[in-house]
């Protein structure tokens, strides 16, 4: 039987759906690109925005065109749409099967069975911030047999060192349908780590939802991400280590700053999403910090590791943002100097306490041109950080083929266009031998973008 994936949403919903497909193959299936091979089509789902759920409701619809040819085709929604709509989301013409991101162990036995008995099933947590300890065990033995095929890009991995959030932010949907925060314990983590350095992976980035609150207790000892990462670096065939997605907090970051700082397999690279600038809209995002401390965690960051380079998250058109807050959204950029960030229009999330309580008063052409404009000025900045590369030689982990090519192909028909990144997760472009991807190479950059460096390959064996 063969299977089509299409996964929509974050790092984590990526990793989900390795886990599946590495399970789904254990147990016989293939996997398809074509959909009108598919005996199983199998869509990972979003529900952190509403365009998200927007493409994939688009590509539900598509499905109901195709199943009227071929009605014996298995439609499996799994992800956090799934556990947000549940039972309406089967009640849709494509889907035959709704899983939450907790019943994922399942979708093996779920698959198979709608194969034989072309059922609908509902098979998500009624209950998701009263996780049991059983579901737990299943997840955690779940991801120890399967998270360590991860091929998704050659040399690299993820793994998740633990689940759900505590936050609450307003805006997000994310503590509703991944439930609350369970920290994995630290020998399973490091033993799957082994394993992945064991098959050839070179690099191994840490997942949290809030990957720097990770915290494990163990007897008298009570870990966190900083001895993750210390222990990580000690693993022979791992080069470089990276973990996302830190939350703004005073909790143990000093200690991981320190752990950066002090191993050089630990990458200098740090994503700690900012949402505003403004004090007001981040009181009502229940962000617990200000724009002043936020910045104060930048300055210590750069102090303790020297040429660290800086990501960040922000949300434009929040209800209640006024011009005023959203220059102070501007200045805090500026400040920041982020090598890059990811800038979003807020849209209200069902369920959020942002939804319940709060008015989307922002009209929409406001948003967009918020949006547009922030990042024209973070565009500037990560153009400004991009051109201190010039002239000078960076190693580079090779992730393949580069699928929208920048460089001149016709004078290297052998060395085809490859796309990599640096430690400090920066595009790296150049020509090369296809077979480099997943290896660690240098690079000499000549030119560059605000977004990605191109540069020529000056060392196969850095």
């Amino acid at each position: 039987m063969k299977v089509h994936l299409k996964t929509y949403g974050c790092q984590m919903n990526k990793l989900d759906t390795a886990l599946v497909v590495s399970a789904l193959k254990a147990n016989g299936f293939s996997l398809t690109d074509s959909v009108k091979e598919a005996d199983v089509v199998l869509i990972n789902t979003c529900s952190v925005r509403e365009h998200a759920e927007q493409r994939a409701f688009s590509h539900l619809g598509h499905l109901k065109h195709i199943k009227k040819t071929r009605p014996d085709l298995i439609v499996a929604v799994i992800g956090c749409m799934a556990q947000r709509l549940g039972a309406d989301l089967l009640g849709h013409e494509a889907v035959d099967i709704v899983c939450g991101p907790a019943q994922i162990p399942q979708i093996t036995e779920l698959v198979t069975k709608a194969l034989k008995e072309k059922q609908k099933t509902l098979v998500v947590m009624e209950k998701i911030r009263q996780a049991s300890e059983e579901q737990s065990l299943e997840l955690e033995k779940f991801e120890s047999v399967y998270g360590v095929e991860d091929k998704q890009i050659s040399g690299q991995a993820f793994v998740r060192v633990m689940r759900g959030c505590n936050n609450f932010c307003s805006y997000c949907v994310v503590p509703y349908v991944r439930g609350p925060e369970v920290s994995r314990p630290p020998a399973t983590i490091i033993e799957q780590i082994k394993k992945l350095a064991e098959a050839g992976v070179k690099q191994v980035t840490l997942l949290g939802q809030r990957v720097n609150a990770y915290k494990y207790a163990a007897g008298e000892k009570t870990y966190c991400l900083a001895d993750l990462l210390q222990m990580a670096s000690d693993i022979d065939g791992i080069e470089w280590l990276k973990f996302v997605t830190n939350y703004p907090s005073e909790e143990f970051f000093d200690e991981i700053l320190q752990v950066m700082a002090d191993s050089p397999k630990v990458s200098n690279y740090l994503h700690i999403p900012a949402q505003s600038g403004s004090d007001k809209i981040l009181q009502a995002m229940n962000r617990r910090y200000t724009a002043e401390q936020y910045l104060e965690l930048l300055d210590r960051a750069r102090a303790i590791v020297p040429g660290i380079a800086i990501a960040g998250d922000f949300i434009v058109g929040f209800p209640g943002e006024t011009e005023e807050d959203f220059q102070a959204t501007v200045e805090l950029v500026k400040k920041a100097r982020y090598k890059n960030c990811f800038i979003f229009k807020y849209s209200p999330r069902p369920g959020t306490t942002a939804d319940k309580g709060l008015k989307d008063d922002v009209p929409i052409e406001v948003k967009k041109r918020r949006n547009t404009e922030l990042l024209a000025e973070q565009e500037k900045i990560s153009g400004r950080l991009s051109r201190e590369f010039l002239g000078k030689k960076v190693k580079v982990l090779v992730e393949g083929l580069s699928k929208k090519p920048h460089l001149n192909s016709a004078e290297s028909r052998d060395n085809p266009q490859l796309v990599g990144r640096t430690a400090t997760d920066y595009i790296v472009v150049f020509n090369g031998p296809a077979s480099l991807a997943g290896e660690l190479v240098n690079a000499k950059i000549t030119q560059t973008s605000p977004l990605t460096l191109f540069g020529e390959l000056v060392q196969l064996n850095p």
